[in-house]
């Protein structure tokens, strides 16, 4: 399967440069194959990642909410709230709804954005009209929360494809730049006035419920796409680098980073003590563990510790935790 991807490519490659004058260098040539290898794997990756969420997703709308008239916040709330209303299908107002803010998403966000929201947003009104799920429960408190489950899994693997299939948060990332409103600021008041008009439309406990999904929902989109692991950003100042460092490779099984710095603590005019200081990134689980290390070299160490939403490549993903 490889070799044919590797094939297409290099064809590809070879006619975007066969309408060039001047004879192109080697060098060139095989700088440019690999960069399209690149952009294919990662478009590959992308593509399967906003598939799967177009799934959860129609799991999530076809097999819990929309049979049991459920609502959930965002741009398919509003949908749901129109199709419930309306009596047309959940697909339509999917498409229609969801339009102003892929087109938003094109002026603030990009072009590339903007086409893939709008190619998972048409997959999903597909799959929501013609491919019929069963419906999984009739409780009440169980579609709210796998509802919203299923539902969060399928827009944070969209996020995660660099695609929406929900533009609320296009919107939200549009007026934070206006306004002194975060995103979480606005995401919250538009979900606020969302289940106020479920309330009025359905009954106060229909829009309590969808509280309960919205809730599963972004949930379980952090989850996603903070990723599965949360990393420790770790800094730390101390007589004994050179001992801790070693323990961090050795004991914790991590990699590191050195910075030159200088002390600065002292008066105006104080030759400051230079001193180095060590970087390392650990998973929350590991954090414990370091910390004894560290106070066995050097309890006066200076630590400073903040969360990393994800990271990649290094020792991080490469070594297991001892």
């Amino acid at each position: 399967m490889k070799s044919i991807f590797r094939y297409i490519i290099d064809y590809v490659t070879q006619l975007r440069f066969k309408n060039r004058e001047n004879v192109i260098p080697k060098k060139e040539y095989e700088k440019e194959i690999s960069a399209a290898r690149v952009e294919f794997s990662h478009l590959l990756k992308e593509s399967t990642l906003i598939l799967l969420g177009v799934i959860c997703a129609s799991i999530g709308l076809k097999g819990f909410l929309l049979p049991n008239a459920f609502i959930d916040g965002g741009a398919t709330g509003i949908s749901l709230i129109l199709a419930e209303i309306t009596g047309l299908s959940l697909s339509i107002f999917l498409v229609i709804v969801n339009a102003p803010f892929i087109i938003l998403g094109f002026s603030a966000i990009g072009k590339q954005f903007a086409l893939r929201s709008l190619v998972a947003i048409a997959i999903l009104a597909v799959f929501v009209h013609f491919i019929e799920f069963p419906t999984i429960t009739n409780d009440k408190l169980l579609i709210a929360v796998f509802g919203g489950f299923f539902l969060g899994a399928g827009i944070g693997l969209a996020i995660r494809g660099g695609s929406v299939i929900d533009g609320t948060e296009v919107l939200a990332i549009f007026i934070s730049r206006k306004t002194a409103l975060t995103i979480g600021d606005v995401i919250l008041l538009f979900n606020v006035i969302i289940f106020g008009v479920g309330a009025y439309i359905f009954n106060i406990e229909t829009a309590l419920y969808a509280m309960l999904t919205y809730l599963a929902a972004s949930k379980t989109v952090d989850f996603i796409v903070s990723g599965i692991e949360e990393y420790v950003g770790v800094t730390i100042i101390s007589d004994f680098s050179e001992d801790i460092r070693i323990a961090i490779i050795e004991k914790m099984g991590r990699g590191c980073t050195i910075y030159n710095g200088k002390r600065g603590f002292g008066k105006r005019g104080d030759r400051l003590k230079k001193t180095d200081i060590i970087y390392t990134l650990i998973t929350r689980l590991e954090l414990a563990k370091l910390q004894t290390e560290i106070d066995k070299i050097d309890k006066n160490a200076f630590l400073v510790m903040h969360s990393i939403k994800d990271a990649k490549g290094g020792m991080i993903k490469k070594r297991p935790m001892k």
